[in-house]
This record gives C-alpha cells, sequence and structure tokens, in this order.
C-alpha cells in the first residue's frame, strides 16, 4: 500500500533537525526580553534621569574637590597611563585574540558552538565601540574639565541644547574609554551561544572593565557618571541585538533541496 504523501513529509521534516549548527537559547518569550531589554533600559533611564537632573555634577563636585579644585590625576600615570592608555590597548589586544581564535575555528575547529559564539563576539565589540565613537562625533558635548564650573573656559551645554557655535568642537559623550570595556557585556551573550552557564562570569568581566575603565576617566575629569551609563546601554542594547539576530538565524529550519522527495 503506497504510503500517504501528506504523511511522509511530515515524517521527513520530524526527522531531519531544526539547524545542524548549535543548539541555541530561544530569545522569543516575554521572560528572556522582559529580563534583557525592558529592566535594563528602565533602570539605565531611570539612573540617567537622576544623573542628568544634577547628580553628575554633585559627583563631580565632590571629585573635584578631594583633588584639591583641580584635576590632580588627570596625568597621573595610575589613571592616565595604566588605566587610560594600557586598558583601551588590552581590550585590543583581547579583541585581536578572539578574532584569531574565531579565524581558526572557521578555518579548522570543530566545534560549531565556538565557531559561531566567536564571530557573534568579535561583531559585538567593534559593534559597540564603533557606535560609541560615532555617537561621541554627533553629540558635541564638553569633558568636566573643560567647563568654567571644573576650571576650564567652556559653559555647560546639555545633551538636548543647541551648542553655539562660537564654541569649538567636543565629542565626550558617551565615554569612548570606557566602551573598551562594556563592550565586553556582549560575553553574557557569547556564553549563552557557547557555554550558558558562563554567562554570569562573562557578564561580572564586561561590567568591572567598564566600571574601572570609567572610575578612572572620572578621577582625571574626563567624563560624568552619565556618559558611562550611556555608554553601557549602547553596549547592551547592540549586544543584545546582535545575538537575537544570529540566534534566529541559527534557529532557522532547514531548506530542502529542490526536487526532494516527500
Amino acid at each position: 500500500m503506497a504510503a500517504d504523501p501528506q504523511m511522509a513529509l511530515t515524517m521527513h521534516r520530524t526527522a531531519v533537525p531544526a539547524y545542524p549548527l548549535p543548539r541555541v537559547r530561544q530569545t522569543a518569550g516575554s521572560g528572556f526580553t522582559a529580563r534583557h531589554l525592558w529592566l535594563p533600559l528602565i533602570a539605565a533611564s531611570l539612573l540617567s534621569s537622576v544623573l542628568v537632573l544634577g547628580g553628575d555634577q554633585w559627583i563631580a563636585d565632590r571629585i573635584f574637590a578631594l583633588e584639591g579644585h583641580q584635576w590632580l590625576l588627570r596625568e597621573a600615570w595610575m589613571t592616565s597611563t595604566l588605566m587610560h592608555k594600557g586598558g583601551k590597548w588590552l581590550s585590543v589586544a583581547a579583541t585581536l585574540t578572539a578574532l584569531m581564535l574565531c579565524l581558526y575555528q572557521w578555518r579548522r575547529g570543530k566545534d560549531r558552538r565556538l565557531r559561531w559564539a566567536l564571530l557573534y563576539l568579535v561583531l559585538a565589540i567593534a559593534l559597540g565601540t564603533g557606535a560609541v565613537s560615532l555617537l561621541k562625533s554627533l553629540t558635541h558635548m564638553d569633558c568636566p574639565w573643560d567647563l568654567v564650573r571644573y576650571g576650564g573656559e567652556r559653559p555647560f551645554v546639555g545633551l538636548l541644547q543647541a551648542r553655539p557655535a562660537v564654541l569649538p568642537a567636543a565629542a565626550c559623550f558617551p565615554a569612548g574609554q570606557a566602551s573598551a570595556g562594556y563592550a565586553w557585556v556582549s560575553l553574557y551573550f557569547f556564553a549563552l551561544l557557547w557555554r550558558p552557564a558562563w554567562r554570569w562570569r562573562g557578564l561580572a568581566i564586561g561590567l568591572l572593565a567598564g566600571m574601572a575603565l570609567g572610575l578612572a576617566q572620572q578621577l582625571r575629569g574626563a567624563h560624568f557618571m552619565s556618559h558611562d551609563v550611556a555608554t553601557l546601554i549602547v553596549c547592551w542594547l547592540l549586544s543584545l541585538g546582535l545575538y537575537a539576530l544570529l540566534n534566529g538565524y541559527l534557529r532557522r529550519p532547514l531548506a530542502r533541496p529542490a526536487g526532494a522527495r516527500a
């Protein structure tokens, strides 16, 4: 008796795996979206509101006073050489290492999960740092050390205020240096793609690196705290968006060759 074609088609589709590459966690579902998108956005919005409405100046005033009403640590070895320059090059070295590992996995590696996870990581870091650099060139906000309030020569101009044409160009928002650390929050999603149990360790690395580099810059008078918060949320949202795209791609069902029998 001939098999029913519809039944055969159903059995064929059931037997073929959704995708022969890594099985990754789903992004669909209100729980994932709430935890990874809405809660971070709400928290960042509330914190940014507090900082913009006076919290930035309150923190900077106290740092400035502790340094003797000057940016005493602006050129200090610890903050300028070790954290500012050293931190940037350490992040560059780590990114190049991830890139080399990615190229190796795609050429000779056998771990498919690691292959896609490394590609994600390299792209996420490039997107995070690149987006922050682009925003810095568009927002035209001054560093604290440029402002009259902290010994500089320029008035404070808010993010949404029109910048007077007589003022020179500025590029201090978001915090570019902190992006060398906060871009590594993508390690959280890298772990979701490869070793989900490691995700919190990955998140901790990115947060601690970003906070360390950001604090060093605040001590130098280069940034307000809101600049760092903006950098963190930019890096997090781009990392999340890229993860969602890649995860969705990896979970697509296989397309059967044209003309294949049911």
